[in-house]
């Protein structure tokens, strides 16, 4: 069978797919669809081409769609509804309006604001929500329960919202061992189970600071100490086969660990700032890596000298090298979301991003030069690619 990319978009006005085959030249955009509902995040099998998009929010309600038509059609899982079936049940005028009465009450009624993440990992997929939750489905999103052991975990009472929030945004396994996972929280930080999700430890020490060394980056907003800043911004698990090797931007900086989580080392320098969302790892190479760095937190959040870069590492974060062959070179305003990055698996590994201006960016070299394959669609919030041959 012929190779297929097609590069997975959740955006503020519903899902969009760019479709190409394995040169990634000729891109074909479809979409919205998913009802307009805003979506932060699709995922796609490469088993099945099945997808899945988190979508929805305080209005709409919030809810997983699922296709097994490639995008063709849509189901619905609603996991908490929104104000609009509030209203659609107090206004009969407004039923007329809209031609329908207000959704069932959905089984997690009331504790959901949004969802933020999925994750397939062995058969199970995986939601992450705001507040922070993680929720779990076996039948392949049609029904889900919550994962109570890390609602449970002793630290919970004293997790602190970022500036989004308190989400659970990042959801990475392992093929290798089906019980292992980790989880990404702002403002909490990373979180490992090794027992299929009964429970959980915290993993958030810095391997650089000692117990009676100084703190590291103390003057630093959000500063914790000895412990990794907790505003986790993405956490990417290294391909199949080379350990728990994961690495993480943070709201303070890029981190590495080879244990993991049970420890980080700071592999910031040489870039230009501190501070981004996203980061991708090459789906082949475990030391090549990918971020893009925004100038700060409170200085706009958007490339540094408003020239766009990527920053590739070959060496694991040793040292990093900016890419800007075919990106905006001057004038370039726009943010890069922490689920708006992602490769697909070519040999020569494809790089997507998307932007809160509606350009998706994609490379077909590893970062060597850049095209943009789509324009003027709605705020990017998510990128993901599904690969199939």
């Amino acid at each position: 069978m012929a190779e297929r990319i097609t590069v997975l978009i959740g955006t503020s006005k519903g899902v969009f797919l760019l479709e190409s085959d394995g040169d990634r030249r000729d891109w074909a955009l479809r979409g919205p669809f998913c009802d307009g509902w805003p979506t932060n995040h699709v995922v796609g099998d490469p088993e099945t081409g099945t997808l899945w998009a988190a979508s929805g929010g305080e209005w709409h309600g919030s809810g997983i769609w699922r296709s097994e038509d490639n995008g063709a059609t849509w189901s619905l899982s609603l996991l908490s509804n929104g104000t609009m079936d509030e209203w659609l049940a107090q206004d009969e005028g407004m039923r007329a309006m809209f031609g329908r009465g207000p959704s069932p009450d959905a089984p997690f009624k009331g504790q959901i604001n949004a969802l933020w993440s999925l994750g397939l990992n062995h058969g199970t997929l995986y939601a992450g929500a705001k507040p922070a939750a993680l929720f779990a489905s076996t039948d392949r999103g049609a029904t889900w329960t919550k994962v109570q052991g890390l609602s449970d975990h002793p630290s919970a009472d004293g997790w602190q919202p970022g500036a989004a929030g308190l989400v659970l945004h990042t959801i990475t396994g392992t093929p290798e061992t089906p019980d292992k996972m980790w989880v990404g929280i702002s403002a909490a930080g990373v979180f490992a189970t090794e027992d299929g999700g009964a429970t959980w430890e915290r993993r958030n020490r810095r391997s650089n600071t000692g117990p009676d060394e100084p703190h590291h980056h103390d003057d630093a907003p959000g500063a914790c100490g000895h412990d990794v800043g907790l505003c986790v911004h993405n956490l990417q698990r290294a391909p199949q086969g080379t350990g728990d090797l994961l690495y993480q931007q943070n709201h303070q900086g890029v981190f590495r660990s080879f244990d993991g989580g049970r420890s980080w080392d700071e592999i910031s320098a040489g870039l230009p700032s501190t501070f981004g969302f996203p980061i991708a790892v090459h789906p082949h190479d475990p030391q090549t890596l990918w971020v893009l760095p925004l100038n700060g937190d409170s200085q706009g959040r958007y490339p540094p000298e408003a020239r766009a870069a990527v920053w590739r590492s070959r060496d694991g974060g040793a040292t990093w090298h900016d890419q800007r062959a075919g990106l905006p070179g001057e004038h370039c305003f726009f943010t890069v979301l922490r689920q708006a990055m992602a490769t697909d698996r070519c040999d020569q590994a494809g790089v997507y991003f998307g932007t809160n201006t509606g350009s998706i960016f994609a490379t077909a070299d590893e970062g060597d030069t850049w095209v943009e394959i789509a324009r003027h669609l709605p705020m990017v919030l998510g990128v993901e690619v599904l690969h199939r041959r």
